[in-house]
């Protein structure tokens, strides 16, 4: 009943199966970004903008009110941030509001908020202390609520939801010590035994691990006679014997979050805790994050949000060369970055929940756009907060108090962002992720064609289904409205956003024969083509955007006072990506990726070393990875419930 000690041996391409197996197969339903990425722009599955209904905005906003004087009078970031601490009087007060229970339908004791009112919960909780912005998005968008919710059977949800809502904080526990975005390499193991399975493994990085109640974990069933086996989801009580956090992670930002190491030592948990079947722990992970990612750009929004604020504040009252910074270009570009690409991310968020609150759109791929884009754009603002504010800005805020000036934490926002380029999917990762995603067409009709694993008789069945389905689609990717000077005029009210439109529909079309030519050049190496693919999606992902900020300016033309402003930012956000966009084509075709692979193999060869002289390596002694051999924990059990 042992778990065995080795950590499994995967190929690459094992690696890419266990991958794919986990993927969602089918498209059930429309998909903007999918479309999208195939040439085709419909407009008509996002505009007019999707609204939440009376109710559920009434609702919302009675939270957000109770939310936001909870903030203002009980968490002091500052405090969070220099003890590396929330005080247990602040989460326990999160649990008295129902903060715990946002996302968790009433009749579970939650609140049943939409996913638009959550997120804009997490971003204004988030806005006070980052740490508990991270508290209750991994409790909720990953922890236990959201796959029962997903996945979980009638039981399940009555037995846990219930202590979810009000009680127990969750967490998510699927990355090891030497396993990230490999989970084929997965070493922890639940080993069949009678009505329960024998846990035995290692977990890192566990957010709200060390406080937390209950842990959705993901282990792997050896395949035998009567188990099915495979990567398998459980929900595990944290106070089982075997158990241990044995460590309490410390970071460069989010200095208050409770991430930890999560020992298992022959740790039994009922079979009636198994999410879905065995071997479906994967596919359940990553339906999961389809909207549990959109947690990340509602933090992104907040800080957009707080950039501009500060950077409008103090353009104002600094003064160079006899006027405010503000009006010298070099400082107004950053501003006029800052604000248009706020408006951006809001847009593409508040639409990409307002997508998955309908459910009648697809939107694994929106949310895995809108998790990469709002990642990288809100680092970018706030490395620019952080130039404008000059050598304050690299000052901290207890230093800046210290001496009599405003206690602004611009380098902690620097710091604190700096982590969602990683979390939940890297940028890198994403990247492959999204790509696969929007080349599952092709591969649907010519996946066989380009498999060199594929015999002679699959290949000419493949050749002559993609020949049908080139024929029908290679034609429309020639002309379009786009090229038809009145499309989209709706969308002119004093500014003119119909341009940007048409630039978004022409611009589909070329991205998807850029994808068509790549994939009959590349063919079966095309999945090696890591830099190409990413600029693909790169370009889908300012696309989306671009969509996303003319829908929500019409939006607010109609139904708010801010309209004319809405136009102006939009205008201004669009002419920005419009420029990142076409340097991200002519990167496409004439870049050092071929040559960088040349360097990257001298450095590992060791061809280069010389480079490296005249320093010195203040790193402590130690091996790269800590050893994660099954086995009853030696380190004291730092794991403390809040109660």
């Amino acid at each position: 009943m042992s778990a065995p000690s080795s950590q499994p041996t995967v190929s690459e391409r094992e690696a890419r199966e266990v991958a794919e197996a986990a993927r969602e197969q089918e498209w059930r339903k429309p998909s903007f970004a999918k479309e999208l990425f195939l040439g085709r722009f419909r407009l008509d599955l996002v505009h007019p903008h999707p609204m939440p209904s009376a109710e559920a905005a009434e609702r919302g906003e009675e939270f957000l009110a109770k939310l936001r004087d909870f903030c203002e009078t009980k968490v002091d970031g500052a405090l969070i941030e220099r003890e590396a601490q929330i005080p247990d009087e602040v989460i326990n007060g999160l649990k008295e509001l129902g903060a715990l229970g946002m996302k968790i339908d009433t009749k579970y004791g939650g609140l049943g908020l939409t996913q638009v009112y959550y997120n804009k919960a997490l971003a204004l909780a988030g806005s006070a202390s980052p740490a508990i912005g991270v508290l209750l998005s991994a409790h909720q968008s990953i922890g236990v609520p959201q796959p029962l919710k997903l996945f979980g059977t009638d039981e399940q949800k009555e037995t846990f939801l219930p202590r979810c809502a009000r009680t127990d904080i969750s967490a998510f526990l699927l990355t090891e010590p030497d396993v990230g975005s490999d989970p084929a390499r997965l070493a922890t193991t639940a080993v069949p035994d009678g009505d329960d399975y024998v846990l035995d493994g290692v977990k890192l990085w566990t957010t709200n691990g060390v406080v937390a109640d209950l842990l959705v974990v993901m282990a792997r069933v050896p395949k035998s006679e009567d188990h099915r086996g495979g990567i398998t989801a459980f929900v595990v009580e944290t106070n089982s014997p075997g158990i241990t956090v044995e460590n309490r992670n410390a970071f460069m930002g989010l200095r208050g979050i409770e991430n930890g190491v999560t020992r298992f030592h022959q740790v039994r948990v009922p079979a009636a805790n198994r999410i879905g079947p065995e071997g479906a722990g994967l596919k359940i992970a990553l339906t999961t994050l389809n909207t549990g990612r959109l947690s990340l750009p509602a933090s992104c929004v907040a800080a957009g949000k707080w950039c501009l604020k500060i950077a409008r504040e103090w353009s104002a009252a600094r003064e160079q060369w006899g006027k405010p910074i503000a009006q010298h270009e070099a400082v107004g570009s950053k501003i006029s970055f800052i604000a248009a690409t706020t408006f951006a991310l809001e847009a593409v968020t508040d639409l990409a929940s307002q997508m998955a609150d309908e459910d009648r759109n697809d939107i694994r791929i929106e949310g895995a756009l809108a998790k990469l884009f709002a990642s990288e754009q809100a680092w970018l603002m706030a490395d620019e907060l952080v130039q404008i504010r000059g050598g304050r800005g690299f000052e901290t805020a207890a230093s800046l108090a210290a001496r009599g000036e405003r206690a602004v934490p611009a380098e902690q926002v620097l710091r604190d962002l700096r982590i969602n380029r990683i979390f939940e999917g890297s940028t890198e990762i994403m990247h492959l992720l999204i790509a696969r995603e929007a080349v599952d067409a092709h591969l649907s009709v010519a996946g066989d064609l380009i498999d060199p694993d594929k015999s002679l008789t699959d290949k000419a069945k493949a050749g002559a289904n993609a020949g049908v389905f080139y024929a029908k689609w290679l034609p429309k990717l020639v002309a379009g409205q786009g090229q038809l000077p009145y499309s989209y005029s709706e969308f002119k009210h004093g500014v003119d956003l119909s341009g940007h439109l048409r630039y978004v529909e022409r611009t589909a079309r070329k991205l998807a024969r850029s994808t068509f030519y790549a994939m009959s050049r590349w063919q079966g190496r095309m999945e090696t083509k890591q830099g190409f693919l990413g600029r693909i999606v790169d370009i889908g992902a300012e696309l989306f955007a671009m969509s996303a900020v003319c829908v929500r300016a019409e939006l607010l033309r109609t139904t708010e006072v801010h309209g004319r402003e809405a136009y102006q930012l939009a205008d201004t956000f669009c002419r920005q990506s419009r420029i990142r966009i076409e340097e991200l084509f002519g990167r496409l075709w004439a870049n050092t990726d071929d040559l960088d692979r040349k360097v990257v193999k001298g450095v590992m060869s060791g061809t280069y070393t010389w480079l490296e002289d005249g320093i010195v390596d203040p790193s402590g002694e130690g091996p790269w990875i800590a050893d994660a051999t099954p086995g009853a924990s030696e380190k004291d059990n730092v794991h403390r419930p809040i109660r």
